[in-house]
Protein backbone atom coordinates (compact mmCIF):
# COMPACT_ATOMS: atom_id res chain seq x y z
CA UNK A 1 0.00 0.00 0.00
CA UNK A 2 1.16 3.41 -1.13
CA UNK A 3 0.79 6.64 1.00
CA UNK A 4 0.45 9.32 -0.70
CA UNK A 5 1.07 13.13 0.33
CA UNK A 6 -1.67 15.66 -0.09
CA UNK A 7 -2.57 18.84 1.28
CA UNK A 8 -5.36 16.87 3.54
CA UNK A 9 -2.35 15.16 5.12
CA UNK A 10 -0.03 18.03 6.30
CA UNK A 11 -0.42 16.34 9.96
CA UNK A 12 2.15 14.17 8.26
CA UNK A 13 5.26 16.35 7.52
CA UNK A 14 4.70 18.01 11.17
CA UNK A 15 5.00 14.96 12.97
CA UNK A 16 8.27 14.73 11.45
CA UNK A 17 10.12 15.98 14.54
CA UNK A 18 13.25 16.21 12.74
CA UNK A 19 12.01 18.23 9.97
CA UNK A 20 10.71 21.09 12.77
CA UNK A 21 8.27 22.54 9.70
CA UNK A 22 6.42 25.26 10.94
CA UNK A 23 2.54 24.81 9.94
CA UNK A 24 2.73 27.63 7.27
CA UNK A 25 5.79 26.03 6.07
CA UNK A 26 4.29 22.19 5.78
CA UNK A 27 1.11 23.62 3.96
CA UNK A 28 3.11 25.08 1.12
CA UNK A 29 5.42 22.69 0.93
CA UNK A 30 2.43 19.91 0.51
CA UNK A 31 0.98 21.97 -2.34
CA UNK A 32 3.87 22.64 -3.67
CA UNK A 33 4.35 18.59 -4.10
CA UNK A 34 0.38 18.32 -4.65
CA UNK A 35 1.07 20.70 -8.03
CA UNK A 36 4.07 18.68 -8.69
CA UNK A 37 2.19 15.55 -9.07
CA UNK A 38 -0.66 17.45 -11.28
CA UNK A 39 2.03 18.62 -13.49
CA UNK A 40 4.22 15.33 -14.14
CA UNK A 41 1.45 13.42 -13.64
CA UNK A 42 3.13 10.98 -11.89
CA UNK A 43 1.89 9.93 -7.93
CA UNK A 44 4.43 10.88 -5.19
CA UNK A 45 4.91 8.50 -2.57
CA UNK A 46 4.76 10.05 1.01
CA UNK A 47 8.57 9.55 2.24
CA UNK A 48 8.73 12.15 5.01
CA UNK A 49 12.64 11.21 5.50
CA UNK A 50 13.53 12.20 1.81
CA UNK A 51 11.02 15.22 2.14
CA UNK A 52 13.06 16.43 5.16
CA UNK A 53 16.31 15.77 3.33
CA UNK A 54 15.24 17.17 -0.13
CA UNK A 55 13.98 20.64 1.79
CA UNK A 56 15.04 23.09 4.40
CA UNK A 57 12.71 26.07 5.47
CA UNK A 58 14.22 29.25 6.38
CA UNK A 59 12.41 32.08 8.03
CA UNK A 60 13.71 34.65 5.03
CA UNK A 61 16.01 34.95 2.25
CA UNK A 62 18.37 36.66 4.16
CA UNK A 63 18.14 33.89 6.64
CA UNK A 64 19.10 30.94 3.47
CA UNK A 65 22.32 32.97 2.55
CA UNK A 66 23.42 33.40 6.12
CA UNK A 67 23.45 29.15 6.35
CA UNK A 68 24.94 29.00 3.24
CA UNK A 69 27.59 31.44 3.26
CA UNK A 70 26.60 33.55 0.18
CA UNK A 71 28.96 36.16 -0.34
CA UNK A 72 28.58 39.80 0.12
CA UNK A 73 29.89 40.84 -3.30
CA UNK A 74 27.24 39.20 -4.65
CA UNK A 75 24.56 40.51 -2.16
CA UNK A 76 26.04 44.04 -2.31
CA UNK A 77 22.46 46.29 -2.78
CA UNK A 78 19.46 47.26 -1.07
CA UNK A 79 17.34 44.73 0.66
CA UNK A 80 14.87 43.96 -2.22
CA UNK A 81 17.57 43.80 -4.77
CA UNK A 82 19.53 41.69 -2.52
CA UNK A 83 16.26 39.24 -1.90
CA UNK A 84 15.62 39.03 -5.97
CA UNK A 85 19.84 38.49 -6.33
CA UNK A 86 19.14 35.39 -3.35
CA UNK A 87 15.74 34.14 -4.84
CA UNK A 88 17.71 34.36 -8.47
CA UNK A 89 20.36 31.67 -7.34
CA UNK A 90 18.22 29.47 -6.00
CA UNK A 91 16.25 29.39 -8.72
CA UNK A 92 18.92 28.98 -11.05
CA UNK A 93 20.16 25.93 -8.85
CA UNK A 94 17.39 24.16 -7.20
CA UNK A 95 13.30 25.14 -6.19
CA UNK A 96 12.07 27.72 -3.98
CA UNK A 97 8.44 27.47 -2.38
CA UNK A 98 7.75 31.09 -1.00
CA UNK A 99 5.02 31.67 1.92
CA UNK A 100 3.57 33.72 4.62
CA UNK A 101 6.41 33.25 7.18
CA UNK A 102 9.13 32.07 5.22
CA UNK A 103 10.60 30.07 2.80
CA UNK A 104 11.27 26.30 1.75
CA UNK A 105 14.36 25.35 -0.64
CA UNK A 106 15.39 22.23 -2.03
CA UNK A 107 18.52 21.44 -1.41
CA UNK A 108 21.26 21.16 -4.44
Amino acid sequence: MKTTLSTYQIDALKTDENANWSWNGAKALAEYLEQLEEDTGEEMELDVCAIRCDFSEYASLEDWADDYGMDEDILDGEDEEREDKIRDYIQDRGQIVEFDGGIIVSSF
